[in-house]
């Protein structure tokens, strides 16, 4: 750890700035990615999350490295914006329902796409409800085109989404009422809870035949009620990076995984499931002032009591753990800022104004989009910086 870090930070001090920045290591990158095929099953397609990923190049990358053409989507301006840079091979579900103002605003105010990608025919809206259901039949009236409609369904997780095969009935034939204006296009199933729950309240094992029982009858539903809507084409939406390796087997009822965060890894996916990925992004800022000695406003009389060393940083409060320097940590007494946060050092560490300090963030999907730029590593070296996906 010590020789990675003191080349990046050397790298980073002959860099063109010094400000707070993002780093994605792509060759740890690549040994994600390999563990990640390692474990995919033949009959599924891989579908790369764009919230926990929001660059255009990070995409591209990862789509390229894993044959993919499929992206799971959950902000507007995030669709907008690749919706400008999608090929008309690309397959787009939306990770969550669209408030129907937002579809509308969508469709209203949409560039037109570069390389002939189609929003009408390839991408597959999230509905969670009848009354959603409707809306988004409305629009497509509106527009006199036909939208794909991906049904939430819940199978444990109880944020939403259709949790009984009555009411997915209703659904469905509101769909199937309406096959001129909408496709069925699939089911998503989200279920990280299978892994989170303590095991007191309901084992792994239970909670996965649990989800999978309800997506399975979910499955049974259309095949065996309605069968104008079935096809070998439907996306079976499914897992995440938590629960992503307890979908190898061929029994599990979803064809289509759902992941990103665990390309990168940050603190929040420590987890035991995903024990054999490495953590891909750093964030790196510089040391503003140092100190021998820590001294605190209204305690001058007491500094020597605070043995160690301190230091004001670039930026701070971010939503992540330090890490390298070993022993590093936020001041408390003094405070958390955005603007200039003290950390502490041990003493047996040498570490010098204009050096950088390094954390591991808690979540990609945020936190990123706090930089400008992502700086990607190879062989321990920067190459050129690639642009985050557009926020608004």
């Amino acid at each position: 750890m010590d020789a990675y870090f003191k080349n990046i930070n050397q790298e980073l001090k002959n860099y063109q700035r010094a400000i707070p920045c993002l780093l994605v290591d792509l060759d740890i990158l690549d040994e994600n990615i390999t563990e990640v095929l390692s474990n995919f099953r033949n009959d599924a397609s891989l579908r790369v999350v764009v919230k926990s990923l929001p660059s255009v190049q990070l995409i591209e990358y990862i789509l390229h490295k894993t044959n993919s053409n499929k992206l799971m989507v959950f902000h507007q301006p995030f669709l907008t914006d690749l919706a400008s840079r999608l090929d008309n091979k690309a397959d787009v579900l939306l990770g969550k329902p669209m408030p129907i103002k937002t579809a509308i605003y969508f469709y209203n105010n949409l560039a037109q796409p570069n390389n002939g990608f189609n929003p009408f025919t390839q991408i597959q809206w999230l509905v969670d409800t009848e009354k959603r259901i409707e809306e988004y039949i409305n629009l497509a009236k509106q527009h006199n085109q036909k939208l794909r409609l991906n049904i939430e369904i819940d199978v444990g997780l109880h944020r939403g989404g259709f949790s009984s095969l009555e009411n997915l009935s209703k659904g469905l034939s509101l769909i199937e009422n309406n096959q001129d204006f909408v496709e069925f296009s699939g089911f998503m199933g989200y279920d990280p809870h299978v892994v989170k729950l303590p095991k007191i309240i309901r084992s792994q094992k239970k909670s996965l035949q649990f989800a999978n029982q309800f997506y399975g009858d979910c499955k049974a539903l259309v095949r065996n009620d309605f069968p104008e809507l079935w096809n070998k084409n439907l996306t079976f939406n499914g897992a995440g990076s938590p629960t992503l390796n307890l979908h190898k087997e061929q029994r599990s009822p979803i064809n289509d995984i759902a992941i990103g965060s665990c390309f990168v890894k940050p603190t929040m996916f420590d987890i035991p499931s995903l024990k054999n990925y490495k953590p891909a992004a750093f964030i790196a800022t510089p040391i503003l002032k140092n100190f021998s000695n820590t001294t605190l406003p209204g305690l001058e009389k007491l500094k020597q009591f605070f043995s160690k060393k301190s230091a004001f940083i670039y930026g701070g409060f971010w939503k992540a753990d330090y890490y390298y320097p070993k022993g590093i940590k936020q001041n408390n007494l003094f405070g958390a800022s955005t603007n200039q946060t003290m950390i502490n050092i041990p003493k047996n560490e040498s570490i010098l104004v204009d050096d950088f300090i390094f954390l591991r963030p808690h979540q990609s999907e945020f936190v990123c989009l706090q930089f400008g730029e992502i700086l990607p590593i190879r062989n321990g070296k920067i190459q050129q910086s690639w642009q985050l996906l557009n926020n608004f």
